[in-house]
C-alpha cells in the first residue's frame, strides 16, 4: 500500500463569506489529484492551506504524517525547501536574473544538481540564459516549473499551472508534470478550471456549494 503523503481532516475556511467546510482528503505517493470549481469557490485557498501558506479556520493538515500547522517555522521552512514544491499561476521569478539563475537558486537551496534534461524536456534550454523579462509568459511559466521540479519535491501543489498557456504548451507542461510524478513516485495536488487539464490526473473533484464533491467512481 502506498505511503500517504498528505491528509486533510475536516477543513473549513471563510473570508467575508464561507468558502468550504468539512473537507477531507488523502493523497498517497504516486497519486495525482485535481480540484475544479468556479472562480471564488475556494480552490486556491484550499491549495494554500494544504501547502502550508494559509492556516485553516477548522480542521487539520497532516503532511508526511506531521501536523503541518503544529510545526515550528524552521521545520516548515525545511519542508518547503526540500520536500514540497508550489507552482503558482503567477510565476514569481526574479526578473533581474536569467532563467538559469532562477532555476539554479532553487536547486542549490535544495542541494540538488541542475537537471539539464529537464530544461530540454520543457523546451526552454535555448532561452534559459536570457533575462526573465525578455521571455514570453509561456517560457516564464516553464522556467517556474523547472525551478520547482529541480528541487525534486515529494509533493507538488500546482495552482492553475496552465492557466495562461496555449493548448500545445499546456499539454507539454502536463506531460512533464505527470512524468515527474510517475518517475519520482511523488504526489500532485492541482487546482484548475480546465477539464482537459484535470483529466490528466487520476482523481478529479469539484469544490462547489462549500463542499468537496467526490466523483462517482470514488463514492
Amino acid at each position: 500500500m502506498s505511503e500517504t503523503i498528505l491528509e486533510a481532516r475536516s477543513l473549513g475556511h471563510a473570508f467575508d463569506y464561507p468558502l468550504y467546510r468539512d473537507v477531507s482528503l488523502q493523497i498517497a505517493r504516486g497519486e495525482s489529484v485535481a480540484v475544479m470549481g468556479r472562480s471564488g469557490s475556494g480552490k486556491s485557498t484550499l491549495l494554500h492551506t494544504l501547502s502550508g501558506l494559509i492556516p485553516p479556520l477548522e480542521g487539520e493538515v497532516l503532511l508526511f504524517g506531521e501536523d503541518l500547522y503544529g510545526l515550528k517555522e524552521e521545520a516548515k521552512e525545511r519542508l518547503r525547501r526540500y520536500r514540497t514544491g508550489i507552482v503558482f499561476q503567477s510565476h514569481y521569478l526574479f526578473k533581474g536574473m536569467s532563467g538559469r539563475e532562477n532555476v539554479e537558486i532553487a536547486a542549490l537551496l535544495a542541494e540538488q544538481p541542475l537537471d539539464n534534461e529537464l530544461l530540454e524536456r520543457l523546451e526552454i534550454a535555448e532561452v534559459i540564459d536570457q533575462k526573465v523579462s525578455e521571455l514570453s509568459g509561456g517560457q516564464q511559466q516553464r522556467i517556474s516549473l523547472a525551478r520547482v521540479l529541480s528541487k525534486k519535491p515529494e509533493i507538488i501543489f500546482a495552482d492553475e499551472p496552465t492557466g495562461n498557456l496555449d493548448a500545445q504548451t499546456a499539454d507539454l507542461v502536463m506531460q512533464v508534470l505527470m512524468e515527474y510524478v510517475a518517475g519520482e513516485k511523488a504526489a500532485l495536488f492541482m487546482v484548475t478550471h480546465d477539464p482537459a487539464v484535470a483529466a490528466s490526473c487520476q482523481r478529479i473533484y469539484r469544490l462547489e456549494d462549500q463542499e468537496l464533491r467526490v466523483p462517482r467512481s470514488e463514492s
